[in-house]
């Protein structure tokens, strides 16, 4: 993979036009996908196909004048920064507010890229049509809820999630709720083994403390070296890093704290409690954030945790 900060004009318009195309078909399948039980709203992503489309035409017909009728493939798998996109539109059936919280979010990457774009040519030409492309990219949505108003009755249409809400998503829940998950669940094995098996609540708190500060320093680099984040707006990877870590940290401490107690018995229960009510809380916002089912999420939270429950509890005991 390049970096975008490699990428010559050439290769920048190249990938533009993939982009294009690719946003182009994207909408073409979630029209489709929709057609039959959401007819309007596979109308407007007709219309937003469309518009991509043209988009593509243009920065072609730029490219030949510039370099040529030779076009590289360069893809946004080929070049840092992009986040990998889930792909809804094999999904069947689709999920209307799902799709139109992708819808957002991608043309929220795509103004991104061409602001960022922008910025590096030194071409005249080149940098006119992407300043042209920022402002209908970022008109592109206030367009494209003017035709959902128009086209859907009020019985079909569902509420639209801004972008900028979506991005909240990807740059602080994200990030945070995967350190929320890790620092959770991963400590309770170390944590409630050293209890067991020492039977003294300050040896459960030094382990404890020693794996959620480990783990918040592991997986707040592990999250600030996944993505620069450069394309797609989620913000800069040291911040998400930060973000994860912290959380990370926290939910190993929050159960980790009661064994302050020095009452073994009494420490062990409220350190329970403290757990049962970390994991409400990722199974909160795992529905409130990502739309995934209460019962889904509880269940695969709670089984993530139990099973390392268990483990803790026999290894400490053994």
């Amino acid at each position: 993979m390049k970096k975008f900060q490699e990428l010559s004009e050439r290769e920048v318009l190249a990938l533009a036009i993939s982009l294009e195309e690719e946003d182009e078909r994207v909408y073409s399948d979630f029209a489709e996908g929709l057609r039959q039980d959401y007819p309007a709203s596979a109308a407007m992503f007709e219309g937003m196909r469309e518009e991509e489309s043209g988009h593509r035409r243009r920065l072609i017909e730029l490219y030949r004048q510039k370099f040529g009728e030779h076009i590289p493939l360069i893809r946004r798998q080929d070049v840092r920064g992009f986040v990998e996109r889930p792909a809804l539109w094999l999904i069947r059936p689709l999920r209307i507010d799902a799709v139109r919280k992708e819808a957002s979010t991608m043309e929220a990457e795509t103004r991104r890229f061409y602001e960022k774009a922008a910025l590096r040519t030194q071409d005249a030409g080149i940098r006119q049509l992407l300043d042209d492309l920022i402002n209908e990219e970022r008109e592109h949505e206030e367009r494209a809820q003017e035709l959902d108003k128009e086209k859907l009755p009020a019985s079909v249409k569902a509420d639209e999630e801004l972008a900028q809400r979506r991005l909240f998503v990807l740059q602080i829940v994200q990030p945070g709720l995967a350190g929320a998950i890790d620092g959770s669940i991963s400590t309770l094995a170390p944590v409630f083994a050293a209890a067991f098996a020492t039977r003294k609540p300050h040896d459960a708190l030094l382990v404890g403390l020693a794996a959620s500060v480990g783990a918040g320093i592991s997986m707040g680099f592990t999250e600030a070296l996944s993505d620069d984040g450069s394309l797609t707006g989620r913000g800069h990877p040291w911040v998400r890093g930060v973000i994860c870590g912290l959380m990370t940290a926290l939910g190993g401490i929050g159960h980790t704290l009661p064994f302050l107690i020095n009452n073994f018995r009494m420490a062990l229960w409220a350190a329970g409690v403290v757990v049962i009510l970390e994991l409400g809380l990722i199974t909160w916002i795992r529905r409130r954030y990502m739309d995934t089912p209460w019962v889904s999420a509880a269940l695969q939270v709670g089984l993530g945790g139990v099973l390392v429950f268990i483990t803790g509890v026999l290894i400490g005991s053994s």
